[in-house]
């Protein structure tokens, strides 16, 4: 049984979402307010330990037609310092669309706009690790 965290990385707010215990779904865990660099790090890395995960998934922001933008070289770099201080394997996974998707189906429940704010960012989370754990399914067929 796999268990996955993933986090959509943005300057304010981040997105968690998790699998399962029993690894059939994908769960948002909340949107975490953005303190500091540090702060940030420590949180994220205690979330990833605390649920005993064996993979971390960070969303991947690029622009529409797939090259890198100022977004993501801040979330590489953000990245790159949670590295540092977890040994559970990262890997990031392309999260163009996740927070789009999200706002349609927070829509879709009727829900208003300062509501979504509170939520938008966890269900990214999970769109992305739900697509990262097809992806991975169909490279492993």
């Amino acid at each position: 049984m796999k268990r996955y965290i993933a986090f959509d990385i943005g300057d304010k707010r981040i997105g968690i979402a998790v699998t399962s215990l029993l690894d059939d779904m994908v769960l948002p865990v909340e949107t975490y307010h953005r303190k500091n660099l540090n702060d940030d790090l420590k949180y994220l890395v205690e979330q990833a330990k605390g649920r005993s995960v064996q993979k971390i998934v960070c969303g991947l922001p690029l622009n529409v037609d797939g090259t890198p933008s100022i977004q993501t070289e801040k979330t590489l770099f953000f990245i790159e310092k949670l590295k540092e201080l977890t040994n559970i394997p990262i890997e990031t996974h392309d999260e163009r669309y996740s927070t789009m998707e999200a706002h349609r189906v927070l829509i879709s429940e009727d829900m208003g706009r300062a509501k979504r704010k509170k939520y938008v960012d966890a269900i990214a989370a999970c769109f992305i690790l739900e697509d990262f754990i097809r992806a991975e399914q169909l490279a492993n067929k």
